[in-house]
């Protein structure tokens, strides 16, 4: 689960396995597997980096993930 804020101020969080997409409208936009969409505080990159975390604290990515555009699989 990753904590959100709407543009009131009030948050509420979302599970992170339900997340299809994430864009830009300029406001973010989460939109889930079953249509639900919600705006978002938040920017596109703040929630790449929430969902990286929880799933690295709930043990899904083992290793560091290269936030570089490069490949680093050498």
């Amino acid at each position: 689960m990753i904590k959100v804020s709407r543009f009131n101020g009030t948050s509420f969080v979302i599970n992170c396995e339900w997340i299809e997409t994430v864009e830009s409208t300029p406001d973010t936009v989460i939109t889930l597997v079953n249509g639900k969409k919600y705006v978002v505080n938040e920017g596109v990159d703040d929630i790449i980096n929430m969902v990286i975390d929880y799933k690295r604290r709930a043990g899904f990515i083992h290793r560091p993930i290269n936030p570089l555009q490069e490949n680093d699989d050498k």
